[in-house]
């Protein structure tokens, strides 16, 4: 029989907690929930919520008078909102006020509003948490109105007038932006907005002053069904005019790269031979920009993950994502060079970059024109870059650029008087460190280039 593991960022719903039982994720739903789970599954609300693509499916495995088990669909890698680009954000947050809006139609009314409970699956955001949904109290507010604009109303706001690095906040606040960092980081002139004003502002001046009466008893004020539905179609139709008006070094890579079409040809063959040999049908690219390699691989893969620094880039390969329904494929933002950090309670509510990759365990990983970066940005040496690829890689395809290389020499160049300090970044040096993670399987230098490509074997490879 097999261990039943709770999830360790399954404790704060009393009405139920995720459980892995043999490496396969489950959900128990508690008595407590029972009422709801009844009228939410005998009403046909689930499948609805299933049929338009707004709910994680699910099956149920077992019922009795301790609790019900339900088994959702597997999704191979979970990305979190500070791992989002501008548009990904959005679509997290317009789906949550569909499911309200879905909700207040059919007499129930999302209890939270956390971004946390949507995630990229098959192409698109999906709304993953199956308990978050109770019974519509008559005239009551939405209990999750000030989650959700601490969760996405702000956190997009912000990016709007700041950039999207904004968005990494929430790496800082797990329970959402407090709603007066808010509004002291937005600029005065939106306290002009009346929409902003009475949604950002004024909530955070009142938020302390009225959350409880002289006897410290909670107050509940009163709105009307349509009240409340009047406010979600506005929250909704600001959300879907905020753009991102920001320029990026990366968003635009492809057209001003130091390749030849013929180097750039002989590059995307190589790596689609390479994967093709290897059989792999799961793979990550590390700085993989726009996923333009990725495209340029005609073997089927299950899963693609593509992760670059740069919001722009990402946001651009998720527009195509959709575009051409390619729904192997899942863009998100990560930093190599501080890659997610595990967060929350005792530090394991939010997984870290790292080990979600090694739960992933990609067939292959592409890492092309990237080293450079790892070594010459961020003075990080070829030892411990090969150790944060062997961590997660079965195989590696991995470009190395020759010092003679001219973005190498830009980087280089950037270092100034220290420039000599870093004799080390050459291709001997380079070979020496990862060959003690990786065996070699093929070596290709990019004709009219000083690029090199390594298909590499992890010494660990399953």
């Amino acid at each position: 029989m097999t261990d039943k593991i709770q999830h360790s960022s399954s404790f704060r719903d009393p009405s139920g907690y995720v459980f892995t039982e043999g490496n396969i994720l489950k959900r128990q739903i508690s008595p407590l929930y029972f009422k709801q789970y009844i009228a939410l599954k005998e009403s046909g609300f689930y499948q609805k919520l299933i049929k338009a693509g707004l709910l994680i499916p699910h099956k149920e495995i077992t019922e009795d008078n301790t609790g019900v088990v339900i088994q959702p669909e597997f999704i191979p890698f979970v990305t979190y909102p500070y791992e989002w680009s501008f548009n990904q954000y959005k679509e997290a947050a317009l789906l949550t006020l569909k499911l309200q809006k879905f909700c207040l139609e059919h007499d129930f009314s999302l209890k939270d509003a956390t971004a946390f409970n949507v995630t990229f699956h098959l192409g698109k955001a999906i709304f993953i948490d199956t308990l978050s949904f109770d019974f519509y109290q008559d005239n009551s507010p939405w209990r999750a109105y000030k989650q959700f604009i601490s969760h996405f109303f702000g956190p997009l706001v912000l990016a709007h007038y700041h950039g999207g690095q904004s968005l990494k906040l929430m790496h800082s606040f797990i329970d959402g932006i407090p709603v007066k960092l808010l509004s002291s980081m937005l600029p005065v002139k939106t306290k002009l907005s009346p929409f902003l004003y009475s949604n950002i502002h004024l909530l955070s001046k009142y938020e302390d002053k009225h959350s409880e009466d002289y006897k410290g008893e909670v107050k509940h004020g009163t709105l009307s069904k349509g009240a409340q539905q009047k406010i979600i179609k506005s929250l909704y139709e600001y959300i879907k005019r905020l753009t991102l008006k920001e320029a990026s070094e990366w968003g635009d890579y492809y057209n001003k790269t130091n390749y030849t079409s013929d180097a750039f040809l002989q590059k995307e063959k190589i790596v689609n031979a390479w994967v093709k040999e290897t059989g792999a049908k799961t793979l990550i690219d590390v700085g993989g920009n726009d996923g333009t390699f990725v495209r340029k691989i005609d073997t089927e893969l299950k899963q693609a993950l593509v992760c670059d620094i740069d919001n722009n880039a990402v946001d651009i390969n998720y527009r195509e994502v959709k575009s051409r329904k390619e729904i192997y494929m899942t863009p998100f933002v990560q930093d190599v060079l501080n890659p997610s950090a595990s967060i929350g309670f005792n530090n394991d509510e939010r997984f870290s970059f790292k080990e979600r990759l090694q739960k992933f365990s990609p067939d292959i990983t592409l890492a092309l024109a990237v080293i450079h970066h790892i070594s010459l940005s961020g003075n990080v040496p070829f030892k411990k870059s090969a150790e944060f690829f062997a961590a997660f890689s079965n195989y590696l395809i991995i470009e190395f650029p020759k010092r003679e290389d001219s973005w190498v020499q830009r980087l280089l160049n950037a270092k100034s008087e220290f420039k000599g300090h870093f004799d080390f970044y050459n291709q001997e040096n380079f070979e020496e460190e990862f060959m003690n993670y990786f065996s070699l399987e093929k070596k290709e230098t990019i004709a009219n280039s000083h690029r090199i490509m390594y298909l590499l074997k992890s010494k660990n490879a399953k």
